[in-house]
C-alpha cells in the first residue's frame, strides 16, 4: 500500500460518530442534524426533468472533457456572474466538468505537485476541508496551515508568512466564501495572492463552492476569475476556480461542478483525468445545462437560508458569541465549553448534532483555532433549524 495512506487522518464525521457513542439523548426529542453540510432544500425541477429525459444517454461513454452543450453553459454562466468580456472563458479550452468539486479538489494536487526534496508546500486555511490535506499529503506534499482568527475575520495572513514559504508552495487552496467561518476574500488580498503565485510560480486553486449563498443579491462574492478580468490577467494564469451545483442548486447527489481558468493547468488537469477514468455520464451532464442556465430557482434558494440566518441568530446571538456569515450556510460560534465537549453534551441533553471546530483544524502555534467552536450547518427546513437553536439556547443555560 502507498505509506502516505497511513498519513491521512480520520475524517470529522468518524471522529463525530465516535464522540457520540454510548450516547442516549432523550427519547421525546426527535434528532436534528446540522452537522454535515448537505443541502436538504428540494431539487430544482428542471434539471430533474432533464435528467430523466436524458437516459438514453446511459447508453454511450462520456467524454472526459464532458460535451459542448456543458462547457458553454459553464462558461456562459461563469461569465455573467463574474463580469467577464464576452469571449474571456473559452468553453474548449478553460473549461472541464467534474464530478463533485470533491474529487477535483483532490485530484488537482495529484496533477500539479512536483515531488522533490525538501518536499513542496500546500498551502490550506485552518480551519479547512479536509479534502485539501489529504490531497496534498498523497501527491507527496506537505500541508502548510494557514491560521483563520476571529481578529483577522477569520482570513488568514498571508503578509506574515516568510519568503521560504513561498519559496517551497507550489500549491495554494482557497477557500471563499469560506468554510466554516464565510469570510469573504476581498479583491486587495487576491491581487495580493496573484502578484506572489507570479513571484514564487505556485497554482491557486480557489473552492468557490458557497459563492451562490450569499446574502445581498446586490452585492455577490467576488470570485478569483473576476479578479483576474479586473487586473487584466485574461489569462487566468496559475489560477484555477472550482464551483460546483451541490450548494447553488441543491443538488449534492447529483455530483457535477467544474474546473475553471489557465488553459495549459486544464489541459494536463484532463490528461491526468482522462487515466483517471472520471467522465460526468451524459443524463448528468443534461441536468447540469438546465441547472446552469436557471437563475430563478437560485435566487429562491438563498431566500430560504437568508431567512433560516435571520431567525437562529435572533435566537442564539443573546447567548453564544456567533458571528453573522459574509456568506455560506454555517454559523461558528464560540462556544463556552471546549467544542467537542459543548458537541457531546449537546446532543446527550438535546438530540441535536453540531460539528466540533477542533475537527475542522489542526494545532498550531496559538493552539487548534477551532478548539473553542462549533460548525453548525442550516440546511434543515426552517422549522427543524429554529428548534435546533432553540434547544442549543436551552442547553447553554444549563452551563
Amino acid at each position: 500500500m502507498n505509506p502516505d495512506l497511513a498519513r491521512l487522518q480520520p475524517y470529522p464525521f468518524d471522529r463525530l460518530n465516535r464522540l457520540k457513542a454510548g450516547l442516549t439523548p432523550p427519547a421525546g426529542l426527535a434528532h436534528i442534524a446540522l452537522s454535515i453540510g448537505e443541502p436538504q432544500h428540494p431539487a430544482p425541477a428542471l434539471a430533474l426533468e432533464a435528467l430523466t429525459a436524458n437516459l438514453g444517454a446511459l447508453s454511450s461513454y462520456p467524454l472526459t472533457r464532458g460535451g459542448a452543450p456543458l462547457r458553454e453553459a459553464i462558461a456562459r454562466w461563469a461569465s455573467v456572474r463574474y463580469d467577464l468580456p464576452p469571449g474571456l472563458l473559452d468553453p474548449e479550452r478553460q473549461v472541464l466538468p467534474v464530478n463533485g468539486t470533491r474529487e477535483a479538489l483532490f485530484a488537482i494536487a495529484q496533477a500539479v505537485v512536483a515531488r522533490g526534496t525538501p518536499a513542496p508546500l500546500v498551502l490550506m486555511p485552518n480551519p479547512f476541508y479536509q479534502i485539501y490535506e489529504g490531497a496534498a499529503l498523497l501527491a507527496g506534499a506537505e500541508p502548510y496551515y494557514l491560521d483563520t482568527p476571529a481578529d483577522s475575520g477569520f482570513l488568514p495572513d498571508y503578509d506574515a508568512l516568510p519568503a521560504a514559504v513561498w519559496e517551497r508552495c507550489q500549491l495554494l487552496y482557497l477557500c471563499s466564501p469560506g468554510n466554516p467561518a464565510g469570510a469573504v476574500t476581498p479583491l486587495a488580498t487576491l491581487e495580493r495572492l496573484l502578484a506572489l503565485a507570479d513571484a514564487h510560480d505556485f497554482v491557486i486553486a480557489a473552492d468557490e463552492c458557497y459563492s451562490e449563498i450569499h446574502f445581498d443579491d446586490d452585492a455577490p462574492p467576488i470570485g478569483l476569475l473576476e479578479a483576474c478580468a479586473r487586473l487584466g490577467r485574461h489569462d487566468f494564469a496559475r489560477c484555477l476556480v472550482f464551483n460546483s451545483l451541490s450548494k447553488r442548486s441543491s443538488l449534492p447527489g447529483l455530483r457535477s461542478g467544474f474546473v475553471a481558468g489557465d488553459a495549459a493547468l486544464i489541459e494536463g488537469f484532463l490528461r491526468y483525468r482522462t487515466y483517471h477514468g472520471c467522465a460526468m455520464p451524459g443524463h448528468t451532464q443534461a441536468a447540469s445545462v438546465a441547472a446552469w442556465n436557471d437563475e430563478a430557482h437560485v435566487v429562491a434558494n438563498r431566500a430560504l437560508y437568508r431567512a433560516k440566518l435571520d431567525a437562529t441568530l435572533d435566537i442564539l446571538a443573546p447567548v453564544l458569541e456567533v458571528p453573522r456569515p459574509a456568506a455560506g450556510f454555517f454559523l461558528w460560534p464560540r462556544t463556552p465549553l471546549p467544542g467537542s465537549e459543548f458537541a457531546r453534551r449537546l446532543f446527550a441533553a438535546q438530540n441535536v448534532t453540531v460539528l466540533p471546530g477542533e475537527y475542522l483544524a489542526r494545532d498550531g502555534a496559538a493552539g487548534n483555532p477551532g478548539a473553542q467552536r462549533v460548525r453548525i450547518a442550516l440546511v434543515a427546513p426552517l422549522a427543524a433549524c429554529v428548534e435546533a437553536a432553540e434547544r442549543i439556547r436551552r442547553f447553554v443555560a444549563t452551563l
